[in-house]
């Protein structure tokens, strides 16, 4: 891999709920101090992953319901077939046989190449630095969390008297508009390391980008239907070296989003501008947009 990349995604919520927290009752997640939402970096990452696993383009290691000692003791099997299970919870002696090990998954499984992983399960299979990674999102504005209760009309039961099982039965949270942005960066010398390729159209690279550009189109749910979930911007810097020609932080500084001054409360896309100052762009860096 013979290039740096660094890209900014944008990407907002309308009437949903984009990433619940699971210790505050599955509410939108939130900065206490600013009220800004925020999104984790691994709901990206899994968005990318349920992409790809759902195309088929390549094999997934962290999928939904996967028994990851089931694919660990798989790459034991390939590459040091008949060795005692009992000795597979333990990081080989032999340095060659964890290179092969740590190879074979990164071979496999594109998310391994592309994120790294710690596979020390009980079946062990060592550790993995990705090339690939992606700040928290967080929304340019505070966001505004809504509670709604939710009823239901048909009892479970047939023991029980139908009005005790019908009516209020729960919530869900949404907020009303919310546009997030999120950084990522593609290590190179990483990238030589996992595998992890970025030439033709059908290059990891490509791949994980195409992820960006669809990943909230089958993802829908009852917190987040159609339509509430949109990706706006994906601007790729692409160095012209390994080492890159300008800090990350200088190029994405480049990227200026700011409501539009009509607007006091934002509640689309539409009530923001979105400028990217090419005039200071430095020498040997390429701005590629995506979206």
């Amino acid at each position: 891999m013979k290039h740096r990349y660094d890209f900014l995604f944008l990407f907002d919520c309308i009437d949903a709920n984009p990433n619940g927290d699971p210790d505050a009752g599955n509410l939108p997640r939130i900065d206490t101090e600013t009220g800004q939402g925020l999104v984790t970096d691994v709901c990206i990452k899994r968005k990318i992953r349920d992409y790809i696993d759902l195309t088929g383009k390549r094999a997934i290691y962290v999928r939904s319901r996967a028994v990851l000692n089931t694919q660990n003791n798989e790459a034991w099997e390939a590459v040091s077939p008949g060795t005692v299970k009992t000795k597979r919870n333990e990081r080989p002696d032999d340095e060659k046989v964890a290179n092969k090990l740590r190879d074979w998954m990164c071979e496999k499984y594109y998310d391994v190449r592309t994120f790294g992983a710690v596979m020390t399960n009980e079946i062990n299979c060592g550790q993995v630095r990705g090339p690939v990674q992606i700040s928290f999102a967080r929304s340019f504005d505070p966001i505004l969390s809504q509670e709604h209760s939710i009823a239901v009309c048909a009892a479970r039961k047939e023991g029980k008297s139908i009005d005790s099982q019908i009516g209020l039965q729960g919530r869900k949270f949404t907020i009303p508009y919310g546009l997030y942005k999120a950084q990522g960066f593609v290590n190179p010398f990483l990238a030589t390391q996992t595998g992890f390729t970025s030439d033709g159209e059908d290059s990891d690279l490509e791949l994980l980008f195409t992820a960006l550009e669809n990943a909230f189109q089958f993802d829908q749910s009852a917190a987040r239907p159609a339509g509430s979930m949109n990706p706006r911007a994906l601007i790729v810097f692409k160095h012209d070296s390994q080492l890159g020609n300008a800090p990350s932080h200088k190029l994405f500084e480049l990227v200026t989003v700011k409501k539009k001054d009509a607007v006091e409360v934002p509640r689309a896309f539409s009530d923001y501008e979105v400028t990217i100052d090419r005039s200071g762009l430095p020498a040997g860096v390429e701005i590629i947009e995506r979206i």
